[in-house]
């Protein structure tokens, strides 16, 4: 029943979104989370469930703010049937599993490291190049452009804000995402997808140079 609830709660708040975070991408997230969990064996199925259904809500991309992000999650865990261990476990790991600008952060539990491989899986791979272009697009940055360095350390600010590209969100964080795994079942997930970008931009680099067949 709770996780019927779930769904349709987020359902309604990220149906329609056109930024690569909508319903598909967290119901891909929530199948990939309930893999590696299965193949790991480890970790609490119905808490790697709920986080990672809930996992973009209280995202400030998609919110006004930090706070009315966390405010909305946690309006919303309040409605439903969980124990206060529960909803604090939930909150606990979506609050830590976000990439932000590559900034590493703790993992406290083998749930959190599950969820949040399957939300990295997600950025990778063919759906990865098609969601790194819906959300370039929708905030303005161009495709590419030669004259723009790729950033290297940046602070959340900077990764949010900063001048960039499509192609150049490719070095700033995809195609370091494979490394920052936790799990061997997401790892090996993640080979084939790592190789799709990689074969992708020497393509992408070919046709800009007008050598591409």
């Amino acid at each position: 029943m709770v996780i019927k609830e779930t769904e349709e709660f987020v359902r309604h708040e990220l149906g329609e979104d056109a930024t690569g975070h909508d319903w598909f991408h967290v119901d891909r997230v929530r199948r990939n989370a309930l893999h590696i969990c299965k193949e790991e064996q480890a970790g609490d199925p119905f808490i790697i469930e709920m986080a990672a259904l809930l996992h973009d809500i209280p995202d400030e991309k998609l919110n006004e703010s930090t706070e009315k992000g966390k405010q909305k999650l946690e309006t919303f865990l309040e409605s439903v049937s969980l124990t206060d261990s529960d909803k604090n476990h939930i909150v606990k790991i979506i609050e830590s599993i976000s990439y932000k600008g590559g900034r590493k952060t703790t993992l406290e539990s083998i749930e959190a490291k599950i969820v949040q491989d399957a939300d990295r899986l997600d950025a990778i791979g063919a759906i990865g190049i098609a969601r790194a272009f819906a959300y370039g697009g929708k905030k303005g940055q161009p495709i590419y452009d030669p004259s723009i360095t790729v950033r290297k350390e940046m602070s959340l600010e900077e990764y949010r804000k900063g001048k960039s590209t499509s192609i150049h969100h490719f070095y700033e964080k995809l195609l370091k995402l494979r490394d920052l795994l936790n799990t061997e079942a997401a790892k090996n997930m993640a080979a084939g997808r790592h190789q799709m970008m990689v074969l992708f931009l020497e393509q992408f680099y070919q046709e800009w140079d007008g050598q591409g067949s």
